[in-house]
């Protein structure tokens, strides 16, 4: 998510498309937390107004003199509502709600299509899956697990933001000029992605190792170079080869060991 705010270019493109669905964010919300970071914002400068803010402003019909960081400091949590109101709070409720509804409409096809995977290329042990009443409540709950999930990810990421702006950071850093810009410098996103990380704790302890062997690729992809010399291209293929050596054999001797869709299919051509 730091990444996701301050150095989009280091994510997959999908995958910063993905993030921007689901959190609904104005893309000039996060130019402003980056113009901040680069020093381009800052509070108690003569700048004028900022355009970029004043059409956030006019957008979401708040006073256009907020535009103005000599005026107007900090900058009201109200334009990171965007147009929500101006309680932190109420907003944190409204974005969860939509966050779930968005996560439902895209967990729920997916479980789905678990369920047919396991109705062509069968179940562990070969055994092909009948769909029952059961199952369809096991594909629910599951679908509506992960909802809660990602709803509580983007609520939790959304209000650390404003507890570090409206609530705690104030309290402990001061309201000065300095403080301020301290905290809409870095503060406020760093303690929004300390927050969010935790509702992984809402999901299953398998899932936990998905998300986990998911995300932690993605993380160590922000720490290196996205490109390396092409001399270089063959670690790439040593690991990628290695890597389907150990997940083929595992489906070979036990197929229980590959989970997911792919062991699933793996199981049914090996055993083909």
């Amino acid at each position: 998510m730091w990444a996701f705010v301050y150095h989009p270019d280091r994510l997959p493109r999908a995958y910063n498309r993905w993030i921007s669905s689901a959190a609904a964010v104005d893309v000039r919300l996060l130019e402003i937390l980056r113009r901040c970071r680069r020093g381009e914002y800052v509070y108690g400068a003569n700048m004028g107004r900022i355009p970029l803010v004043e059409s956030l402003c006019v957008d979401y019909g708040c006073p256009t003199a907020w535009a103005d960081p000599s005026v107007t400091v900090p900058l009201p949590c109200e334009i990171v509502h965007m147009g929500r109101g101006p309680s932190c709070e109420r907003h944190a409720l409204v974005r969860f709600g939509r966050s779930f509804g968005f996560a439902l409409a895209t967990y729920v096809p997916l479980s789905l299509a678990g369920l047919l995977a396991r109705m062509i290329f069968g179940g562990r042990g070969g055994r092909r899956d009948r769909i029952s009443a059961g199952m369809m409540t096991r594909v629910f709950r599951s679908a509506t697990r992960s909802s809660l999930f990602l709803a509580s990810f983007i609520t939790l990421f959304y209000y650390g933001v404003c507890l570090a702006r409206s609530r705690v950071g104030p309290w402990v850093l001061g309201t000065s000029l300095a403080a301020r810009q301290r905290i809409d410098e870095g503060i406020c996103v760093a303690v929004g992605c300390a927050l969010c990380g935790w509702s992984v704790c809402v999901e299953t302890a398998g899932r936990q190792k998905d998300m986990a062997l998911f995300v932690a690729p993605r993380a160590l992809a922000t720490l290196v170079p996205r490109r390396y010399p092409a001399s270089m291209e063959w670690r790439e293929t040593l690991v990628f080869a290695a890597s389907a050596a150990v997940v083929l054999n595992c489906a070979m001797e036990d197929p229980s060991r590959v989970r997911g869709v792919l062991g699933l299919v793996l199981g049914k051509l090996l055993r083909g």
